[in-house]
C-alpha cells in the first residue's frame, strides 16, 4: 500500500483533549499529509472557538494544539528545506462565548489570536457588522499581525483620525523562508455589504480595474499568485480575480485560499490554480501543497522546464490531537510545546473566569441543524417554534395573536443531550439581535410573510443581489453545489459530500460519522475515514403563532408581527410587496431590546430543570 494511503489504527489511551473538559480524540484511519516543495495550514470561520469543541472528539483540540502543530510542522519544512505558510481568511469572532460573553467584546479574543505565527491574515464579514468589531481589528488585529494582514479591497475611518483609509496594505510580495519562493499575494473579502459606516467594501469588479491591482500584476518576476479572503471559492468574486489574473500572469501558477461558506471545499480552475476552504468552528485545518514551483534560481531553459510541471494536493484534517500526534509524528509526552500549553492555559482561564461552565438546564436529547429535516422533533427548527418562541413570547396586548418569524442563519450550532450551559448558549446563538414588532397588520398579508421570504420572487432575488442570505452559511453553500447532493435524495445532502468508500474493506462498519468530503479532486481530501453524515436543507425562516393555531377555522382579522430585528429590512419590504404601506418608523422593540439569545436561555432554565446533579 502506498504511504498516501496508509491508514493508522494506532490507539492513543490516554490522550485527551487540551482543554479539561473536551473528550479524548477517538483512532480513525488516517490518510496522509501530501508534503511537498511548498505547504500551507489554513483556517477560517474560527468565530471564536478558540477552546476547540468540549462536546465533540473529532473537535475537541484547542489553539494551544494548533500552535503547536504548527511548530512541528515548521520545523520539519526547515529540516527538510521546504516551507510552511499559515493562513486565515477572517470571521474570528461571534460564534462562542469567550468572544461573545466578555466584556469588553473581544477581551480575550486578540490576546489569543496572536499567539499563533500566522502569515497571512485578513477580515471576514463578522468583523464589520459592528464598527466596534472593526475598530477592534484596526486597532489590535492589524498590528498584531503588522506586515501580514492585507486589505485588497476595504477601507475604514481611522478611529484615530476621522480619515478613510485602506484598513490594511492592499497587496504584498515576498519570498518564502526556505526555497526563496516569490509570491505575490492579496487578501479580499467579498462584496459585503451589510457592514457599518466606518467601514467600505470595496466591490472586487472595482478593485481589479485599480491601477494599483493592474501594476501589481505586471510584475513577471513571481513564481506564485496567491489569493486568500472570506470569500467563497466558488463565488463570482474569485472567478473574476482568477480570470483577471490569468490574463496578465499566463502561465503562473495561482492559489486561492476562500472562506464565508462554513464547507470543505476544493476547486480547480485549471491545471496551475486551485482554491482551498476549509470548514469552520475549528473542526478544520485545511493543508495545501505545491510541488514544481519555478524559484528565481530555477534553470529556466526550455528543457529544465518541460520535466517540472506544478501540481497541488489537499487534505482537510479533522482537528483533534489523534490527528495531530500521528501527522507530526509526536505523542502526548513529545507534542505539546511549551508556548502551546501556555495558550492552552490561557483558554482554560478566559473560560474559566467568563463561567462557561455554568449550567441552565438539561436538554432530553440532541437538536440539529442540519442533520435532521424541518420540521422533525429533532429540528432545532422545530424545537423554536413549537416550544421556545410560542412558550416565551407575548403579543403588545393580553388580547392579541402574534406571528413571529426568525431566520434560520440566526441559529449557529447543534444543542447535544446533556448539560445545556453558558457556553451552549452562545454557540447556538451568539448574536445580540433583539425582537421587534409591527402592530395590527392585517392577518391575509402577515401569513403571506413566511412565503415570500422562503420562496423564490422578488425578496429573494433582493438579497441575492446584495449578498445577503437568511439561512446558515453551509445552507447557502449547498444551495449552489448540486454536487454535494447525497446520491439518489432530492433533500438529503451529507456534509459537503456523497458517502465515501473507506480505503480498506472491512473497516466500513467500523467508522464513526464525520466529513465525508467530495470536492473537484474527488472523495480522498478528509485525512480521517468517516461515515457521512445527513445533511438536510432548512428554509430561510421559521415561524411561530402566539395565541392562535393556523389550523382554527377561524383566523384573526390582525396580527401583531414579530421577528428577528436582523430581518427588519426584509420584512418591510414583504409587507410593502402585499400592499402594506409600512415603515420602520411603525416597528417597535420587544422587551426593551431582550436578546433572542436571552429568551432562548430563559426558557431553557424554566422547561429544563436544573436542580438534579444528574445530567448525562
Amino acid at each position: 500500500m502506498s504511504r498516501n494511503l496508509l491508514v493508522s489504527l494506532i490507539l492513543v489511551h490516554g490522550t485527551f483533549g487540551a482543554q479539561p473538559s473536551a473528550p479524548a480524540p477517538k483512532a480513525a484511519p488516517l490518510r496522509e499529509l501530501p508534503w511537498a516543495q511548498l505547504n500551507f495550514l489554513h483556517t477560517t470561520d474560527i468565530h471564536g472557538w478558540w477552546g476547540g469543541h468540549v462536546q465533540e472528539a473529532s473537535f475537541s483540540a484547542d489553539w494551544g494544539d494548533y500552535i503547536s502543530f504548527a511548530k512541528h510542522l515548521r520545523d520539519r519544512a526547515d529540516a527538510e528545506g521546504s516551507d510552511l505558510l499559515l493562513i486565515d481568511t477572517g470571521d474570528r469572532i461571534e460564534g462562542n462565548a469567550i468572544y461573545d460573553s466578555s466584556k469588553p467584546r473581544g477581551k480575550f479574543t486578540y490576546e489569543i489570536a496572536k499567539k499563533q505565527n500566522i502569515d497571512l491574515i485578513c477580515s471576514g464579514n463578522h468583523e464589520l457588522y459592528k464598527a466596534e468589531s472593526a475598530d477592534g481589528e484596526f486597532l489590535h488585529t492589524v498590528p498584531d499581525f503588522k506586515g501580514n494582514y492585507l486589505a485588497s479591497n476595504l477601507d475604514i475611518i481611522n478611529p484615530e483620525n476621522g480619515q478613510r483609509q485602506p484598513l490594511a496594505p492592499r497587496y504584498k510580495k515576498f519570498k518564502t523562508k526556505n526555497q526563496g519562493i516569490r509570491i505575490l499575494a492579496f487578501g479580499f473579502i467579498f462584496d459585503f455589504t451589510g457592514n457599518d459606516n466606518n467601514t467600505f467594501v470595496i466591490p472586487v469588479e472595482q478593485t481589479v480595474k485599480e491601477a494599483w491591482f493592474r501594476d501589481a500584476l505586471k510584475d513577471k518576476d513571481i513564481d506564485l499568485v496567491l489569493v486568500y479572503g472570506h470569500v467563497d471559492v466558488r463565488s463570482a468574486e474569485y472567478a473574476l480575480l482568477y480570470k483577471t489574473i490569468r490574463s496578465a500572469q499566463w502561465d503562473t501558477p495561482i492559489q486561492f485560499f476562500g472562506g464565508h461558506s462554513h464547507i470543505r471545499d476544493y476547486k480547480i480552475f485549471d491545471s496551475a490554480s486551485v482554491a482551498l476552504e476549509s470548514g469552520r468552528y475549528m473542526e478544520t485545518i485545511g493543508f495545501m501543497s505545491i510541488s514544481g514551483l519555478r524559484t528565481a534560481s530555477f534553470d529556466k531553459s526550455p528543457a529544465q522546464q518541460q520535466k517540472t510541471k506544478v501540481s497541488f494536493s489537499r487534505r482537510y484534517i479533522d482537528n483533534n490531537l489523534f490527528s495531530m500526534h500521528h501527522h507530526t509524528d509526536r505523542n502526548k509526552t513529545t507534542f505539546p510545546t511549551e508556548h502551546g500549553l501556555n495558550v492552552t492555559s490561557a483558554i482554560g482561564d478566559a473560560r474559566e473566569s467568563l463561567g462557561l461552565g455554568e449550567r441552565y438546564g438539561c436538554a432530553p436529547h440532541d437538536l440539529w441543524v442540519s442533520r435532521r429535516p424541518y420540521p422533525h422533533e429533532e429540528s432545532i427548527f422545530t424545537w423554536l417554534d413549537t416550544q421556545v418562541l410560542p412558550q416565551s413570547i407575548k403579543p403588545s396586548e393580553e388580547d392579541k395573536k402574534a406571528i413571529v418569524i426568525t431566520n434560520t442563519g440566526g441559529i449557529r450550532f447543534d444543542v447535544f443531550k446533556g448539560p445545556f450551559t453558558k457556553d451552549t448558549k452562545f454557540l447556538v446563538s451568539p448574536f445580540t439581535s433583539g425582537l421587534r414588532y409591527i402592530k395590527d397588520v392585517p392577518y391575509k398579508s402577515a401569513s403571506q410573510l413566511i412565503k415570500l421570504l422562503n420562496n423564490e420572487g422578488p425578496i429573494l432575488d433582493a438579497m441575492r443581489g446584495g449578498n445577503t442570505y437568511l439561512q446558515p452559511p453551509e445552507h447557502v453553500a449547498a444551495q449552489y453545489r448540486p454536487e454535494l447532493y447525497a446520491a439518489g435524495q432530492s433533500q438529503e445532502l451529507s456534509y459537503a459530500a456523497h458517502e465515501q468508500t473507506p480505503l480498506l474493506v472491512g473497516l466500513k462498519d467500523e467508522l464513526f460519522p464525520g466529513y465525508t468530503t467530495h470536492d473537484d479532486a474527488g472523495k480522498d481530501g478528509d485525512d480521517t475515514i468517516h461515515s457521512a453524515i445527513p445533511f438536510y436543507q432548512v428554509p430561510n425562516c421559521v415561524q411561530a403563532s402566539i395565541g392562535f393555531d393556523t389550523n382554527d377555522e377561524e383566523m384573526p382579522g390582525v396580527v401583531d408581527v414579530m421577528y428577528n430585528e436582523f430581518i427588519e429590512k426584509w420584512m418591510l419590504l414583504g409587507l410593502g410587496y402585499l400592499g402594506e404601506n409600512f415603515t420602520s418608523d411603525d416597528t417597535h422593540s420587544y422587551a426593551d431590546g431582550k436578546s433572542f439569545t436571552n429568551i432562548m436561555t430563559d426558557w431553557v432554565k424554566e422547561h429544563w430543570n436544573v436542580a438534579s446533579e444528574e445530567c448525562p
